[in-house]
């Protein structure tokens, strides 16, 4: 029985910190995208994110993102520098093709730094993308 259940594999979404300036506070922030890269649409999307290591966790965040158009990105939220010194953990679920998809990623503590930086095409900014 178990054989016969299909577990559909979440290709063509990422998640992506990207670092942009802000006019408001005259500096750079993180900030975490979610992007649909695929050439349908994604549904329902909803993104729960947290930061943890051995001894602290950080508060557990709650997104409703919708619908996303094919080739589209969205902004998640602002991620503070000190919770950059913890694993953070974005789980992203949607709705495609008429199935639930559910993927984790996770930027690894000290591992979002300006050193990382590479160009993400679909947004066209530096930025990392999660594992």
């Amino acid at each position: 029985m178990k054989k016969d259940i299909e577990i559909p594999v979440a290709k063509d979404v990422h998640v992506a910190m990207i670092r942009e300036w802000n006019k408001e506070f005259l500096d750079k922030d993180w900030n975490a995208y979610i992007i649909n890269d695929r050439t349908t649409p994604i549904e329902m999307t909803m993104v729960v994110s947290k930061g943890y290591d051995k001894d602290r966790k950080s508060s557990t965040m709650r997104h409703g993102i919708g619908d996303m158009q094919p080739k589209s990105f969205r902004k998640i939220e602002v991620v503070q520098e000190d919770v950059l010194g913890l694993n953070n953990e974005f789980f992203v679920t949607f709705y495609a093709d008429n199935k639930l998809y559910e993927k984790r990623f996770v930027f690894e503590k000290n591992t979002v730094t300006e050193n990382n930086l590479v160009n993400i095409q679909l947004i066209n900014k530096e930025g990392i993308l999660a594992k």
